[in-house]
């Protein structure tokens, strides 16, 4: 929910899903977004099995995951899973704006 907060804060419009299924559901029902902030331990379905399934998807969005793992092969497997970029917790202002500027248009 902070990462919710800080987006408001800099006036990035964002969607909030409860877990990693909602995630999965949202992109089903034809959604689109920019970027996907992508949580390691999201409930339901973590992080890593939803970033899969919306790779599997050929969903187009920038995927981010963000974890407070900072063990690397923990955050090597979330990496392999499809991300494309990866930030530790806290996700500060700072670390928002520079995945917010990695944001890729993936044709």
């Amino acid at each position: 929910m902070i990462h919710h907060q800080l987006l408001n804060i800099l006036r990035i419009e964002n969607h909030v899903v409860g877990n990693g299924k909602e995630a999965v559901e949202i992109h089903s029902s034809g959604k689109k977004f920019d970027l996907i902030l992508m949580d390691r331990d999201m409930p339901v379905l973590n992080g890593i099995e939803a970033t899969r399934k919306l790779q599997d998807m050929g969903i187009r969005s920038t995927i981010t995951g963000v974890s407070s793992h900072s063990l690397s092969k923990e955050r090597q497997e979330f990496i392999e899973a499809g991300l494309d970029d990866y930030q530790e917790k806290p996700l500060t202002a700072a670390k928002l704006l520079s995945v917010v500027s990695k944001i890729k248009c993936k044709a």
